[in-house]
């Protein structure tokens, strides 16, 4: 003969449905949800895309770069005023 280890009561299964299908019906749900978004995290949002945006932009603009290789070609173009303007600009740069 053969024992039962632990006993199975087929009660036991009954009770733990029973129990189950009471603590569902205890469970209220919401129906209106709702989400508060923080001034902290609404400007953690535009700084990402930002940096986004700025990852994604060229650092050389090559418009600007063709515009100006035609310009140099031109040899009226370089003279003493535009020489000495770009180096006011590059020293400017520099903070001197």
């Amino acid at each position: 003969m053969v024992q039962n280890i632990n006993g199975i009561n087929p009660l036991n299964n009954i009770q733990n449905t029973r129990r189950t299908t009471e603590a569902a019906r205890n469970i209220s749900v919401s129906s209106s949800d709702s989400i508060t978004v923080s001034d902290e995290a609404k400007e953690a949002a535009k700084v990402y895309f930002l940096n986004k945006v700025a990852d994604e932009t060229p650092d050389v603009r090559s418009d600007l770069v063709a515009a100006v290789k035609e310009k140099i070609k031109d040899p009226n173009y370089l003279n003493s005023a535009v020489i000495g303007a770009t180096a006011d600009r590059i020293l400017e740069s520099f903070g001197f």
